[in-house]
């Protein structure tokens, strides 16, 4: 073999052998960064994560003053707010009418019981021709009851010298309230189970079965 061509053989020896110990290099690099879960080359299972329970309530109703507005066939739009209803009770534009509005909430639990509302916009879902109806419809979707919860327990605060107290109670739909209270109730719940409470139960206009307890007192 020449000298020139055992020169060249060497170099692509040494070459290759670069090469070679390149990609060693490289592979170690990505297996530990692989390891890294803060690294973009991260192919390992991502930490467990919580999935918060998502649930969607009815929250409340109420009774709103209207005037219709322009009649559009078997429609109407009522004033103030311009929405389209059917014209059920064959109004006049022009004409004061009564509507019954609505509100859904999007309730968000987390995995420590922390509860987080995202109230929806009001949507109007039936007109009256009189106060009284609609009235008498609002008292059966928003219904006050007395009943015992249970009591998660009590527990105070201290924060520059002042004590806070406070009661968690868990509702019938499951999630759990934190109340303030005064000592003395503090000393009445602290060994109870349950609690004496007013709830206001809001109905599901469309399915009454469907029912979102909410605090609204103690009983006693």
């Amino acid at each position: 073999m020449s000298k020139s061509r055992m020169v060249r053989t060497g170099r692509f020896g040494v070459i290759r052998l670069g090469a070679v110990l390149g990609i060693l290099l490289l592979s170690v690099l990505l297996s530990a960064c692989s390891s890294n879960e803060d690294s973009v080359f991260h192919t390992g299972t991502p930490a467990a994560e919580t999935t918060d329970s998502v649930s969607r309530v009815p929250w409340d109703y109420r009774v709103v003053e209207s005037t219709v507005g322009d009649l559009i066939g078997s429609d109407m739009t009522v004033l103030p707010d311009n929405e389209l209803l059917p014209n059920d009770g064959n109004y006049a534009t022009g004409d004061k009418i009564w509507t019954l509005q609505f509100m859904d909430a999007e309730l968000i639990t987390d995995a420590d019981q922390k509860n987080e509302i995202r109230l929806s916009a009001w949507s109007t879902l039936k007109s009256y021709g009189d106060q009284k109806t609609a009235a008498e419809d609002l008292k059966n979707l928003k219904v006050s009851i007395t009943t015992d919860v249970d009591l998660v327990g009590v527990y105070k605060t201290k924060f520059k010298e002042k004590t806070r107290n406070f009661a968690v109670l868990e509702l019938p739909s499951g999630n759990r309230i934190k109340q303030p209270i005064d000592d003395k109730r503090y000393t009445a719940l602290e060994k109870e189970k349950t609690a004496s409470v007013v709830l206001e139960e809001v109905h599901d206009f469309a399915d009454y079965d469907s029912a979102y307890a909410k605090f609204r007192g103690w009983a006693n």
